[in-house]
């Protein structure tokens, strides 16, 4: 028999050899290149578009919103004038129970001076009652000092008060929830000689 030579078997305790580019021909394969990213640009008549549609919107809003305010501001003054026309309707029902006091008595005939005294007194205490209800104050000032915030002098007279002092009322004066509705007119004091 022949001896057949045997083939050498690679020697497994060697590393492997790391082939090392050694020129720009033998570069090791590069990764793909990247693509480039490419933004798709809306077109000048896309952005036009949307523009005009956003300021569309917003325009119709403006309408809409315009519009309910005009709205608020009608409604409004609608209550307004309203609550002015009828600011006195609880004012104006308790009234009519002293007028219709006041009728009666004009109504009866043969009365005598004392009935009808009575019945002046209790008209004048239903309207009384009335004015307090709706905080209408009466302003009676008799010695009081002269305010020229709530009363108004017709004249100045003479007298043994002192000076400034109101001597005489010739008219009541009212207040309406501390707001002046009409001054007292009176007669003021002035000092002898002056």
């Amino acid at each position: 028999m022949q001896d057949i030579p045997e083939l050498a078997a690679p020697d497994d305790s060697k590393p492997e050899q790391q082939q090392k580019p050694s020129a720009i021909g033998d570069a090791a394969p590069a990764a793909e290149p990247a693509q480039p990213v490419v933004e798709v640009v809306p077109s000048v008549e896309e952005l036009l578009r949307t523009a005009e549609l956003a300021a569309q919107e917003h325009h119709d809003a403006w309408l809409r919103a315009k519009a309910e305010a005009d709205n608020i501001r009608k409604r409004a003054q609608a209550e307004i004038a309203s609550a002015h026309k009828f600011a006195v309707e609880n004012f104006a029902s308790e009234l009519l129970a002293v007028k219709d006091s006041l009728e009666a008595a004009l109504a009866t005939d043969n009365t005598a001076v004392e009935r009808l005294k009575s019945g002046v007194e209790l008209t004048l205490k239903q309207l009384t009652s009335v004015f307090e209800k709706f905080n209408l104050t009466e302003i009676n000032p008799a010695g009081e000092k002269f305010d020229p915030h709530r009363h108004q002098a017709i004249s100045t007279v003479e007298s043994d008060a002192e000076p400034n002092t109101v001597v005489q009322v010739l008219q009541k004066g009212y207040l309406l929830h501390e707001r002046l509705i009409r001054p007292a007119l009176v007669t003021v004091a002035r000092a002898r000689g002056s």
